[in-house]
């Protein structure tokens, strides 16, 4: 249950700041001591096959051995002055995160072709130094590994347009700010119980304290702090939101300190009015006619699961998919690298960005070097203090490690191969069990189809996913990379969960009501918001020698020569190639006019044009998005990126992302400042095409999925999936001589005849029975209902496994 009454705290303090305010729930950034073995009916396959990598996997993220002996140089060294997590305070010195630092791409394409060997591992360290009072959060860079006597730990700035490799951390532990505003909870019970029906001490139904946005507006940081009833369903929480949820707290630093005895209470803000202080607020709660607003209580309705009876039919197995001969494709389970159909690519991960494919290639030629995603950004709108500057940054809440345990028939087919990503936070080992999985499924719908009068032909439109699921709080994002019989690529997301709801206020003028949302419950209301998940993607087709070209399709007046009855020119269209020689910000075309084509300038098919792919909006909902908002005040310089679809920029080894999990805390002075990617540099130069040398010819897409979310009464209690999905396509564009599909599909052909019907098959088909295991269908999850493993209470615990063990 919850109360529904608005209140905004601002807290004027001294400096005041997070190391990681993961914005949703802080709950879900607790580390936990016991890890959920969960989903023991999953297949992970042996890894003891004979399928080998063509190259070694420099993508990777650290193994354990890497990471075990790089944190015992870190807790060697005395610069460092590392303490212990499970010992640390927010006065000392510890070890938030430690990753690969991936290698520059001009080194992996000397690895890659033979030119050199392979490039040294170094390793991205990130440290919370709390020692002194200027505590900041600290990048470096360590290598190369493993440790040895050349080893050596340096800033990490390169990757930084900033120039820096920190940012300011002035309170690192955010449970000093949490049992703070518990402490100065205790003196207002009255209030909190009269307008909030719970004070902070309940023991069934007091309030948990949340953190949530932080930013900086010269010399104030500005922080939403927010309280909401205990509730027994942690992800119903944001459909249930307090006044104090929907607060928005101010902590103004007038000097660098640490020290809560500087921190003060300075405003709460209730049903549209703000109060100086805790008294002018009880003072007015005293008054004939004040008005109460109705409790946003807890119920039925946010449960996302109907164990009732529903329709006839209900009850019965759905259809489903089987694989009966074995998976198609082959994995190197060591290097992590995939094959099927022509197709290859190694897969990494990371704890801030998840799930990333390189060196894509098909049938041997290049496509995309690097594909994934950079940043997940949720931007809101509202008239309260609490969705009016309210901006999520889900890097900063780690993606990869968030990446969660897939059910099997559920998430991905009960066949699909399951793979596990490991990460190396805090100074333990965290590994999430079957977060990946890899399947081949086959569409609805062919691939393609003609009829004649003499035959049919018909082939399966069969595919691959490489797909997994970061749930972020209330918000679950699947992110899947599709691969498609004729060499098409597409990146598709969708998101799920519960929205990020306001208190609807029923003294809200008329005239205003549907402004932000729409009411969605007795006392809730949505809250409309823009996601916004930015990705990278590198393009090498058919090798770097590449140009971004804009094909228009334009009206047109023209005489031919061959009409000569006509009185007057036809009108008619045609199409227009204008090469992209700047670096440049784009959007979709209205009506579909254009297409963007990454053409190879060197090489051709087999009638002389130019090979290529184009980009182009997929199979979501509508088109993919960017941020509605300009010049949002909340995000400053932080997410340049968010204002258009697609950027096109030259390739940079000191330009490797377009975010920055740490911009979160410097909006207006950012680590990584898209803006200055996109400096008018010209991306076509003449003289290095025509060289050996073509480093700075290489073309980099950054492009948007997401959506303008509305929700209404059909997001309650979840946001559903087939409503949420966004793609973007890169589809081969005079790449081959033909279709590429033709010897890979499988299909029929029926001649249509006097003597009846002839079929005729190319690829394969079935021709003797399909014997398969239940669990080759769908899991029986219920005997995994025990004490200790509930199936439909999974908590997603991971396994923190301590330095040394």
């Amino acid at each position: 249950m919850a109360s529904s009454a608005k209140v905004w705290i601002a807290i004027s303090a001294s400096a005041v700041f997070l190391w990681f305010a993961f914005l949703a729930s802080a709950p879900f950034l607790r580390h936990v001591d016991s890890y959920l073995e969960f989903l023991a009916s999953t297949r992970e396959v042996s890894k003891t096959n004979h399928f080998q990598a063509p190259y070694k996997n420099v993508w990777a993220d650290l193994n354990r051995q890497e990471a075990d002996e790089l944190m015992r140089f870190l807790f060697d060294s005395a610069e460092l002055n590392l303490t212990e997590a499970s010992h640390a305070t927010s006065r000392d010195n510890k070890l938030m995160q430690l990753g690969v630092l991936q290698p520059n791409k001009t080194d992996i394409l000397s690895y890659l072709n033979g030119s050199a060997g392979i490039p040294e591992r170094w390793a991205h360290v990130v440290v919370s130094q709390g020692v002194t009072d200027d505590a900041c959060i600290v990048n470096y860079m360590v290598g190369p590994l493993p440790p040895n006597a050349l080893t050596e730990m340096k800033p990490l700035k390169y990757i930084f347009n900033s120039g820096r490799n920190h940012v300011a951390n002035p309170v690192p532990d955010q449970e000093d700010i949490q049992m703070w505003i518990i402490g100065e909870l205790q003196g207002v019970s009255d209030i909190t119980q009269k307008i909030l029906g719970t004070d902070a001490f309940a023991k069934t139904d007091g309030l948990d304290v949340r953190t949530g946005t932080i930013s900086t507006e010269k010399t104030r940081i500005r922080m939403q702090v927010g309280s909401c009833r205990k509730v027994s369903i942690l992800s119903s929480v944001s459909n249930l939101p307090l006044h104090a949820n929907e607060s928005r707290a101010y902590v103004v630093p007038e000097i660098v300190t640490r020290d809560p005895a500087n921190w003060k209470m300075s405003q709460w803000y209730y049903n549209g009015l703000v109060y100086e202080s805790a008294s002018e607020l009880r003072e007015a709660l005293k008054r004939p006619g004040f008005l109460l607003n109705p409790l946003n209580l807890n119920g039925p309705w946010t449960d996302t699961e109907d164990f009732r009876e529903g329709p006839p039919g209900r009850e019965l197995p759905p259809p489903t998919m089987i694989q009966p001969a074995g998976p198609r494709f082959k994995i190197d389970y060591h290097q992590n690298f995939v094959s099927w159909m022509g197709f290859e690519f190694f897969i990494s991960t990371s704890q801030e960005r998840g799930l990333s494919l390189h060196n894509i290639k098909f049938d041997g030629d290049t496509v995309i070097f690097e594909i994934g995603l950079q940043e997940a950004l949720a931007h809101y709108a509202g008239d309260d203090p609490a969705q009016g500057a309210l901006a999520f940054m889900d890097t900063l809440g780690n993606m990869g490690i968030y990446m969660r345990n897939l059910v099997p028939g559920y998430d991905c087919p009960a066949y699909a191969t399951y793979l596990s990503a490991s990460y190396h936070n805090g100074g333990a080992a965290i590994t999430r069990k079957n977060s990946i999985c890899v399947f081949e499924y086959t569409a609805d719908h062919a691939l393609r189809r003609h009829t004649s009068d003499e035959h049919v032909s018909i082939s399966r439109n069969t595919y691959l996913v490489v797909r997994s699921v970061s749930t972020m709080g209330n918000y679950d994002f699947t992110v899947e990379y599709n691969f498609y019989l004729d060499g098409t690529i597409e990146v598709k997301l969708r998101a799920s969960g519960f929205i990020w709801a306001a208190f609807h206020t029923p003294t809200s003028e008329s005239a205003k009501q549907n402004e932000y949302g729409y009411r969605v419950h007795e006392a809730l209301a949505t809250s409309m918001h823009d996601h916004v998940l930015n990705f990278k993607a590198d393009l090498d087709v058919a090798g770097t020698s590449n140009t971004f070209v804009r094909v228009g399709i334009e009206p047109t007046t023209v005489k031919y020569p061959w009409d000569e009855d006509a009185t007057t020119p036809r009108n008619t269209m045609h199409l227009v190639e204008r090469a992209v020689e700047k670096e440049a910000g784009i959007d979709w075309p209205a009506n579909s006019g254009e297409m963007y084509v990454v053409m190879n300038d060197n090489s051709t098919n087999a009638w002389g044009e130019k090979r290529g792919y184009r980009i182009t909006p997929g199979t979501g909902v509508a088109n993919p998005s960017h941020l509605s908002i300009l010049n949002s005040t909340a995000l400053g310089k932080s997410a340049e990126w968010a204002y258009k679809d697609l950027w096109l920029v030259k390739q940079k080894d000191t330009e490797p992302r377009s975010a920055e999990p740490l911009n979160f805390y410097v909006p207006q002075d950012p680590l990584v400042d898209f803006g200055k990617f996109v400096d008018d540099d010209e991306v076509v130069d003449e003289d290095l095409l025509a060289s050996e040398s073509e480093i700075d010819a290489f073309r980099v897409i950054y492009f948007n999925l997401g959506s303008h979310h509305i929700p209404h009464s059909g997001d309650i209690p979840n946001t559903l999936m087939h409503t949420s999905a966004s793609s973007v396509m890169f589809t081969p564009f005079n790449f081959h001589d033909g279709d590429a599909s033709r010897c890979r599909v499988q299909g029929v052909k029926l001649e249509l005849g006097d003597e009846g019907t002839q079929a005729r098959y190319f690829g394969g088909r079935h021709l003797e029975g399909v014997h398969l295991k239940a669990t080759d269908l769908e899991p029986d999850l219920l005997k995994y209902d025990t004490e200790a493993q509930i199936a439909r209470n999974m908590s997603w615990i991971y396994n923190l496994i301590p330095r040394g063990n």
